[in-house]
């Protein structure tokens, strides 16, 4: 191993080890503050990935600021879209970072080389739009990925096909689309070999995130209005006998 190897990895440890007291700590926090204990951990840890250890301090602050919560409000989601998504072969997952993931397989979401939305995925979405707009502080991030059977030329701009056909459909739906990123990744992220039909088919998916921000999720409940004052029954300037 080279000197320059060597430090990298020792730095890596270091976010790691840190990292690890993070979360190790977590079990006597709310849920807020397990979310963004758990995004600086996750930030100090692709800090040092990517920064050779240098980054670790760097990650673990943006993942504290940026940190998600899993609130009661996004654990009821979890259970909303299970259910709707039962026996579709979409999988509803939690993100170690506390997102809401569903990964929704290509044969139910689009055919191949187009990227109009079937109809077996619209009441999924329709499911998944209910509510998103009485929730402040929520983010939803649209990805579509494609297989490797034609060029970069031709995957990349049908997988952001699909992934902005999601998003506008939710729009068609009252979801405000200030909320929803998209981004189409091609083939450049493929979940199975794409060597056989079937591994293509894999491939072929969208991903549906859905966060909460933690500092919203912890902002304290407004005030209640000051209550009216008490009528009186005597007319003004009449003496109360």
């Amino acid at each position: 191993m080279s000197p320059f190897s060597s430090i990298a990895a020792r730095r890596l440890l270091l976010a790691v080890t840190a990292s690890a007291a993070l979360l190790g700590g977590c079990a006597n926090m709310n849920e807020t503050q397990r979310g963004t204990a758990i995004g600086a951990g996750v930030g100090a840890v692709t800090g040092g990935v990517i920064g050779h250890g240098r980054g670790a301090v760097i990650g673990a602050g943006v993942g504290a600021l940026g940190g998600y919560a899993w609130s009661r409000y996004m654990e009821g989601k979890r259970q909303q879209m299970q259910q709707a998504t039962a026996g579709t072969g979409v999988e509803v997952s939690q993100t170690p970072d506390n997102q809401l993931k569903l990964h929704i397989p290509n044969d139910i979401s689009f055919d191949t080389n187009r990227a109009d939305l079937q109809p077996r995925l619209r009441p999924i979405l329709d499911q998944f739009a209910q509510g998103l707009g009485q929730q402040p502080g929520t983010e939803v991030f649209i990805v579509g990925h494609a297989d490797a059977s034609g060029t970069d030329a031709i995957n990349n701009p049908l997988s952001l096909a699909r992934a902005n056909s999601v998003r506008d459909y939710l729009v068609s739906r009252g979801v405000d689309g200030r909320i929803i990123g998209t981004e189409g990744r091609g083939s450049r992220e493929p979940v199975a070999s794409n060597d056989s039909a079937t591994g293509r088919a894999q491939n072929r998916r969208v991903e549906i995130f859905l966060a909460e921000r933690a500092s919203v999720a912890a902002a304290p409940a407004p005030a209640p209005a000051p209550a009216a004052p008490p009528a009186f029954s005597t007319p003004v300037g009449q003496p109360v006998r």
